[in-house]
C-alpha cells in the first residue's frame, strides 16, 4: 500500500509511444490557462457578496490572505512540477514520495474535485447565456433550460452542448485547446480591465469607511450547516472586524480554485523545469492583483451594506448609472466560465489517464489517440459523463467538494515536498520551494484552517467518497496496479 513509484520510472513512463503525451505547451501558455480557470463567476459575483456580508471594504486584505495561502500551496507546486514532469498532478507527485495508497486517494479526491467542478461551472454557464439570450428576446423552453429539474423532467440543452463541444476540443490537441483558451482569456481579462479602469471614476472615499466595519457574531444554527472547527473547538466566527478577513479569506479562497490544474499538464509542456514554476506562479499572481483591484472598485462605488449578493458589481454600476457596464460584465462572466470548464475538463482527464497509466484504473484509457498524441479515451467517457451530470442535474449543493478536495490536495503535495527532500535529496531540482520545512508546514497549517471552516456536511460527504475510493482500490487497483505485477 505504500510502495512508491521512483521518478525515474515516473519519467520512463511518459516515453513509451503509445502512452506518452506530445509536448506542445509554453509558460505563456500555461499562464494562459492558470488564469482562464481562475478567473470566473467568483471576481464578478464574490468579491461583492463576502464585501456585505463579512469584511467590508476589508475584503480586498481577505484576497491578499487567501492569495497568500495559495502562494505556499503553489510554491510546493513548483518544485514537484518542474522535478516530476508527469501528467497527473497531486496525484503523481504522492505517488513519488507518500506511496501508492495515498497517490490513489489524492487521485480519487481529484477525479470528484475536476468532475463535479466541470459541471457546475456548465450550469452557470449556462444561465449567463439563457440571460443573454433573454436581452436580445430569445429564449429556450424551461424544458430544455434545466429550470424544470425541480419540479419534474428538465435537460439544460446548453450545458451539455458545452461539455461536449470542449471534449472534441481537448480531443484534437493540446495546442488548439491553448489558442482557444487563449484568445477567451484575452476577452475576459479585457473586460476585467474595462470594469476596474471605469469603476474607479465612480469611487467615492467615503463608502471605504469604515475600512475594517466593527465585529459582529456570525449566526449559525450549529447543525451540519455550521463549520466543523465551531463544533470542535467552541469556536465561533465572526463578520467584520480583523477576525471577520480571515473568515471572508476562507470564502473567497474558492475564487483561487484551479490554478493547480497547471500542473496537471506538466507531461505536456516543452521545458517543464523551466516553465512550469512560471505558468503556476505568473498566473496566481495575475489573478490575486485582477482580484484586489475589482474589490477595491466595487466597495468604492457603493457602500459594502447596499451591495447586492447576487450581482453586486452590475448592480453598482446600475446604481451609478451606467447599466452598459452591467451587460458587459454578464457577457464577461459568460465567455470567463467557459474557459474554466474546458480546463477543469482537462485537469480531470489528465488524472485519470495518469491513473490508468499506472494500472489502478483499467489500462484501456491509456491509450494515446494515434494521430493527436491526447488521452481520447477518457476524455471522452469523462465528457459524456460529465456533459450528462451537467445537463440532468442541479448539483450546487455538491459544489463545496470541490472546494474542500482542493484543500485536501494542497496538504498532500506539501508533505510529499518534505518526504521527497528527505528520501530523494539526489533529485535534480529546477526549482526549489524556499524554506524547507517551514514554508510546507505553514503550508498545511493553513490548508487545514480553511478546511476546518467548511460546513459539517461537505465532510461528512466527502468522507462517504473517499470511503468508496478506499473500497475500490483494494478491490481493483492493488491488485492490478503496474508496481504489484513488476514486484511479482
Amino acid at each position: 500500500m505504500f510502495r512508491t513509484k521512483s521518478v525515474e520510472q515516473s519519467i520512463r513512463d511518459t516515453e513509451e509511444p503509445e502512452h506518452g503525451l506530445k509536448k506542445s505547451l509554453s509558460a505563456l501558455d500555461l499562464t494562459v490557462f492558470g488564469v482562464g480557470v481562475i478567473i470566473g463567476t467568483g471576481i464578478f459575483v464574490l468579491t461583492g457578496q463576502v464585501a456585505k456580508e463579512t469584511a467590508g471594504p476589508a475584503t480586498a486584505i481577505a484576497f491578499v490572505v487567501a492569495g497568500v495561502v495559495c502562494g505556499l500551496a503553489a510554491l510546493c507546486y513548483a518544485e514537484f512540477a518542474s522535478t516530476v514532469p508527469v501528467a497527473g498532478s497531486a496525484y503523481t507527485f504522492s505517488y513519488a514520495s507518500l506511496g501508492e495508497l495515498v497517490a490513489w486517494i489524492i487521485g480519487w479526491d481529484l477525479v470528484l474535485e475536476f468532475a463535479l467542478g466541470t459541471a457546475v461551472v456548465a450550469v452557470g454557464w449556462s444561465g449567463y447565456i439563457r440571460s443573454l439570450l433573454d436581452n436580445a428576446g430569445w429564449k429556450l423552453p424551461d424544458v430544455l433550460s434545466g429550470t424544470d429539474v425541480a419540479e419534474g423532467f428538465g435537460f439544460d440543452v446548453l450545458a451539455f452542448a458545452l461539455v461536449l463541444v470542449l471534449t472534441v476540443i481537448l480531443v484534437i490537441g493540446m495546442k488548439l485547446s491553448a489558442r482557444v483558451t487563449s484568445v477567451v482569456v484575452a476577452i475576459k481579462v479585457a473586460v476585467v480591465l474595462m470594469v476596474i479602469i471605469a469603476g474607479l471614476f465612480f469611487i467615492k472615499a467615503e463608502n471605504f469607511k469604515p475600512f475594517i466595519p466593527p465585529a459582529e457574531k456570525q449566526e449559525s444554527g450549529g447543525g451540519w450547516d455550521a463549520p466543523l472547527v465551531q463544533l470542535m473547538f467552541g469556536y465561533e466566527p465572526t463578520n467584520f472586524g480583523v477576525m471577520g478577513i480571515f473568515t471572508a479569506a476562507s470564502i473567497v479562497f474558492f475564487a483561487f480554485i484551479g490554478f493547480d490544474v497547471v500542473a496537471t499538464a506538466a507531461e505536456e509542456t516543452k521545458l517543464p523545469q523551466r516553465d512550469m514554476p512560471r505558468g503556476i506562479l505568473g498566473s496566481l499572481v495575475i489573478c490575486t492583483v485582477l482580484y484586489v483591484a475589482v474589490s477595491i472598485v466595487v466597495t468604492g462605488m457603493q457602500h459594502y451594506s447596499e451591495l447586492s449578493v447576487s450581482a453586486p458589481l452590475a448592480d453598482a454600476f446600475k446604481a451609478t448609472g451606467h447599466p452598459f457596464y452591467a451587460g458587459l460584465i454578464s457577457f464577461g462572466a459568460a465567455v470567463g466560465l467557459t474557459t474554466v470548464c474546458m480546463i477543469l475538463l482537462l485537469g480531470q482527464t489528465r488524472v485519470f489517464f495518469a491513473m490508468s497509466r499506472d494500472g489502478l484504473l483499467p489500462r484501456f484509457f491509456s491509450k494515446t489517440h494515434p494521430r493527436f498524441h491526447t488521452p481520447y479515451r477518457p476524455t471522452i467517457l469523462l465528457g459524456v459523463l460529465i456533459a450528462i451530470i451537467a445537463g440532468f442535474t442541479s448539483i450546487e449543493e455538491l459544489a463545496t467538494l470541490v472546494n474542500i478536495g482542493t484543500l485536501f490536495a494542497f496538504v498532500v503535495v506539501a508533505l510529499g515536498v518534505l518526504v521527497l527532500r528527505r528520501t530523494r535529496p539526489d533529485l535534480p531540482r529546477a526549482f526549489r520551494t524556499p524554506l524547507v520545512p517551514l514554508l510546507p508546514v505553514v503550508s498545511v497549517a493553513a490548508s487545514v484552517w480553511l478546511m476546518l471552516n467548511l460546513p459539517v456536511e461537505t465532510w461528512l460527504r466527502f468522507g462517504v467518497w473517499m470511503v468508496l475510493g478506499v473500497v475500490i482500490y483494494f478491490a481493483y487497483g492493488r491488485s492490478h496496479s503496474r508496481m504489484a505485477r513488476e514486484n511479482r
